[in-house]
């Protein structure tokens, strides 16, 4: 950067969806903290996405040479697996334990079907080899490991053509010796050959759930990697020279070498950081409990934040349903509940002439019949643009030219299927989204003992704003908060984020007396390991925050309740933690149990800030909302009815001003519904506060 340059600092963060890759620049001067936000929207280029991402850099006018730091998520990882275009992978393991990946668990969800077959394991039964060797449960060796048949599976590996080895053996996760041992053995016999052991992913129990977790890293990790490495390699080529990190499913960011040795910790990169700036926005305007809705193009992704903290698990799942147990991925990610109705979502009838959204999508090509690119099937986009909650002549902020008559006509296909005319085809496609999302919300919240009255709704994504009051409504939900830029959100939460780990370990014990002892040195020692590997990549152990939990159950039972411990464990400590466990128990399933609590397992979190935006406040303005208004249209709002509502340019709304629904605002990425009944409120940082329930005691926001 020349000498000028160096009194700004310019920060980017990129996401990269089903549809579109989106794009957040801060450009901050260094002398007075002001700052220029930057934003832009590119459709995202399957199978090149590092493509898609550099498009929208240029889109938005961001040369990479005059970038200090970039965070970037992606859907790469997670496109790989669903898609089934991951690599061909070897897994070798414990001596009589290749059928593991085939056996899976016996708690099938389509329960009654006879004919129920279980997910194919991602390696086939010829691909899976053994080894003699035992560590038992307290990682303890009972047999020693015998690579003497290595040489020749590896042979057999590259006769098939395999690219890539899973490495999972028994109770690794309580000593990795031996796994350790044999993937060194592996690059020592093979050193081109991608390699990954389950103890590098998870060191938690569950033979199962560990060893399809190592395969299903191992299936992605050379697409993973080349994508990683072209990224990298298009920044440098475009003068890229600052700090580049990725985004993780435990919303926190990480470097791009640590990512691309393990880039399954990258499965939900991008919902992760949408739902981690909302629990930042949350902490922001004083409002820590928080539902997160984020809805892209593809899908609808929900979780709950409770006193500022996202939720972290390892029981994660794709391709689950009701129909089928799909596949468990054993890595910290952020709880959530994904379902697929997104703006593109294509609405069908099935043969018995109900009416479904989802969960096929048009994507971005040829994307909603409306886009104009030969798309033919009616999506919730088309719905909403017919009804006029979207503008017709600021379709995409006016980006796009709406081709109402490929709307009509497609609309008329899911009308004539329901006999009735199109509005009313528009008006239950809308609804029926309404209601899948609003399910889904359930499933975090009322399924899981929480009250939605007691939370705020923070809906962001393309078609956030544009559904979030009426599933508010549905809730009891008092207040949603559509934050500045919206449809960029997911984003700008990369922003906000964390250099962070997060350490799992399974560590059974009793809560008695004298247990205190042994579990404080286990923590201490997973915090000693957190810290070196950070110390390894130049964090300074002063910059490292830990955060302990632990996993805690009633004895012999099966399922755990994570409860946080704050401090040190000491003999005193117990009971207040006990404690703890029974009111957490309680509320996720309704009941007590006067029995003796175990610890499971701990969860460290530890985090170092690396460049985190600090939101610069506005001064409230005195203006009426009337100078930002564009003019008045007639919007159908499918449950209330058609409406005379008021048009507000989003990009001319300033901190302070004030309206009342039926309205509508609308900026260049998103389109936000203002039901009647409504109050709007702006706040110091530019987001949207919308008041459900107006009353003469209702609140401003002049003290936020």
């Amino acid at each position: 950067m020349t000498e000028t340059d160096r009194s700004r600092t310019i920060r980017v963060a990129t996401d990269v969806g089903g549809t579109f890759t989106d794009m957040v620049c801060f450009e901050t001067d260094l002398e007075t903290g002001a700052s220029r936000i930057t934003t832009a929207k590119s459709d995202t280029t399957p199978p090149d996405f590092e493509k898609g991402v550099l498009n929208v850099l240029a889109k938005g006018g961001v040369d990479p040479a005059t970038v200090d730091f970039m965070a970037h998520g992606t859907t790469v990882v997670i496109n790989a697996l669903t898609e089934r275009k991951g690599v061909k992978v070897g897994l070798i393991t414990t001596e009589g334990f290749r059928d593991t990946l085939e056996i899976a668990r016996g708690n099938r969800p389509d329960f009654f079907n006879l004919h129920y077959v279980k997910p194919a394991p991602f390696v086939k039964r010829y691909l899976r080899r053994e080894l003699p060797g035992r560590m038992n449960y307290k990682g303890e060796e009972t047999q020693a490991l015998d690579l003497s048949d290595l040489a020749g599976i590896l042979e057999d590996f590259r006769a098939d053509e395999v690219q890539a080895i899973a490495v999972s053996l028994l109770h690794a996760y309580a000593n990795p010796a031996h796994e350790e041992a044999l993937l060194d053995a592996i690059r020592a016999l093979w050193p081109e050959v991608s390699a990954v052991g389950s103890h590098q992913i998870s060191r938690e129990w569950r033979e199962y759930e560990r060893g399809n977790s190592a395969v299903l890293s191992a299936y992605v990790q050379p697409v993973a990697e080349r994508y990683l490495r072209r990224l990298e390699s298009g920044l440098t080529e475009g003068g890229f020279g600052g700090q580049l990190y990725v985004m993780q499913s435990n919303c926190g960011i990480d470097s791009l070498e640590a990512t691309a040795r393990i880039p399954i910790t990258m499965v939900e990169s991008g919902p992760a950081s949408g739902f981690w700036g909302a629990a930042e926005l949350g902490k922001l305007i004083g409002e820590p409990n928080v539902l997160a809705l984020d809805i892209g193009g593809t899908t609808a992704k929900c979780s709950l934040i409770e006193g500022g903290e996202v939720k972290i698990m390892t029981d994660y799942w794709i391709e689950r349903d009701r129909t089928s147990a799909g596949y468990p991925i054993m890595v910290p990610v952020v709880d959530l509940v994904e379902i697929g109705n997104g703006g593109g979502s294509i609405a069908w009838v099935d043969d018995f002439g109900k009416l479904h959204v989802g969960p096929q999508s048009a994507g971005a090509v040829p994307g909603p019949a409306a886009y104009g690119k030969g798309g033919s099937e009616a999506t919730t986009t088309d719905a909403n643009l017919w009804l006029g909650r979207i503008n017709r002549d600021y379709f995409c902020g006016g980006a796009v030219e709406a081709d109402m008559e490929a709307a009509g006509a497609a609309l008329q296909t899911v009308a004539d299927r329901l006999g009735v005319d199109r509005d009313q085809a528009a008006q239950g496609i809308v609804r029926i989204a309404n209601n899948n999302m609003v399910n889904a919300l359930k499933l975090v919240s009322l399924n899981r003992g929480h009250d939605p009255r007691d939370f705020v709704l923070v809906a962001f994504g393309g078609g956030g704003a544009m559904h979030a009051v009426a599933l508010a409504q549905e809730l009891g939900v008092k207040k949603v908060v559509i934050p500045t830029g919206a449809s960029v959100f997911s984003a700008w939460g990369m922003m906000m984020s964390d250099l962070r780990r997060d350490y799992f370990l399974t560590a059974l014990a009793d809560l008695g007396d004298g247990a205190a002892a042994a579990l404080e040195a286990r923590f201490a020692e997973t915090e000693a390991q957190a810290r070196n590997q950070f110390a390894a990549e130049g964090v300074a152990a002063d910059k490292v925050a830990l955060k302990r939990f632990g996993k805690f159950r009633y004895q012999n039972q099966e399922h755990t309740v994570e409860v946080p411990i704050d401090g040190a464990v000491t003999e005193d400590a117990l009971a207040r933690i006990a404690a703890d466990f029974h009111d957490a128990y309680e509320k996720e399933y309704t009941y007590r149990l006067a029995a003796p609590v175990e610890m499971v397992g701990l969860h460290v979190i530890a985090s170092a800030e690396v460049g985190k935006l600090t939101p610069v406040e506005q001064p409230l303005s005195d203006a009426p909302a009337g100078t930002a208004s564009k003019g008045r249209r007639s919007v159908d709002y499918a449950i209330e009815g058609t409406h005379e509502a008021e048009i507000y340019d989003g990009e001319k709304l300033l901190p302070g001003m004030r309206f009342d629904g039926p309205a509508i605002v609308e900026d260049p990425g998103t389109t936000i519904v203002v039901h009647p009944g409504n109050r709007v409120e702006v706040d110091r940082w530019g987001n949207l506060h919308i008041l459900l329930s107006v009353t003469a005691e209702t609140p401003t926001l002049e003290a936020v």
